[in-house]
């Protein structure tokens, strides 16, 4: 009796081995399955120009990551020469699942990508090899904005000025390393809501600058479900310390619920002075992952609408601390 069960046990654990093997097989190499890129020429005008250097200047902010920040100035402005050039990591000590790079978007690193890669890479997270990009870039709501707009952003990266920059390959931790894999999702193109209604505007402009990526905690990169919006996102600062993302439901204690749209907008456009220069700051102040400069140079209309849309967003008790310095150890 006793050996059958042994032998059943084995069995048992074998097929488990099998089971296990199988599922990791699938996730490596039959995943992502996206599609494949599609078969398009994007036609450079100076009006897709001009919105693509828009929506990827103030907006989207893909030049935030993919240039290189000065972190000894408030907001980490990103320095003259560096535009596009990538090369900044993220990795473990921002609490990130591995080592990530911000790959090089100029025409020197995506010259031979066709427009259909850049976009299926935009929208959808897969690269031209077809490997599964980490969604540091907010590839899950980039799928969800309007095609004209990400067509206008491919032509506007297409006139960047080339900067010869190799990035090094980005590389996950485990079980990130199998997981990556099974987030790239087809693209949910939508249509850019009329600006005349407000709230669904604001909702579209919220999303193309992902503003709830980094508004809302995450347990294990999922959104921790009641606290959206709700700000306590820790981003460990450069120069020590971390920062907590800031409460924008309109809740009356702890979010901009007491806000009106004057002063909304006003805080970002506080950045937008002709005057404003960004303050030196020293190692272990205060600072922000927060792109004020680039988010102040979004259109009033744009700002006014997110404001819109935000007052209309569920209400979320939740007190932010907003920076803790770093804690010395005592030796």
């Amino acid at each position: 009796m006793k050996q059958k069960l042994k032998k059943g046990m084995k069995y048992v654990i074998l097929l488990v081995i099998v089971a296990i093997v199988g599922v990791l097989s699938y996730v490596s190499f039959a995943l992502p399955d996206v599609g494949e890129p599609e078969i398009l020429k994007i036609e450079l005008t100076p009006e897709r120009i001009e919105r693509g250097k828009y929506l990827a200047n103030s907006v989207n902010n893909c030049m935030d990551c993919h240039s290189t920040r000065d972190w000894t100035k408030f907001a980490g402005p990103v320095i003259e020469g560096t535009f596009g050039k990538g090369g900044e990591e993220f990795n473990q000590e921002f609490g990130l699942p591995g080592r990530f790079f911000a790959k090089n978007i100029t025409p020197f690193a995506l010259k031979d990508w066709s427009d259909g890669e850049i976009l299926r890479a935009i929208s959808s997270g897969v690269n031209k090899d077809g490997k599964a990009l980490f969604p540091l870039m907010p590839h899950p709501s980039y799928g969800k904005m309007d095609r004209e707009d990400l067509y206008s952003i491919i032509a506007y990266v297409r006139t960047l000025e080339p900067i010869e920059n190799v990035v090094p390959e980005s590389e996950p931790d485990f079980p990130m390393n199998f997981i990556i894999n099974t987030i790239p999702q087809p693209a949910q193109f939508s249509k850019r809501p009329d600006p005349g209604n407000a709230v669904a505007y604001g909702a579209y402009i919220f999303n193309a600058a992902d503003c709830s990526g980094c508004h809302t905690q995450k347990d294990q990169g999922n959104p921790i479900p009641g606290l959206e919006l709700a700000g306590g996102y820790k981003f460990n600062m450069p120069g020590g310390g971390a920062v907590h993302s800031a409460n924008i439901t309109p809740d009356q204690e702890t979010g901009i619920g007491s806000w009106t749209e004057e002063a909304f907008v006003n805080r970002f456009k506080t950045y937008a002075d002709s005057t404003y220069k960004p303050a030196d700051v020293k190692q272990g102040e205060f600072n922000t992952v927060m792109p004020w400069g680039m988010f102040a140079t979004m259109k009033t209309e744009d700002l006014k609408a997110i404001y819109a849309y935000l007052r209309t967003v569920k209400p979320v008790k939740n007190k932010v601390t907003k920076f803790i310095a770093e804690q010395k150890t005592a030796e």
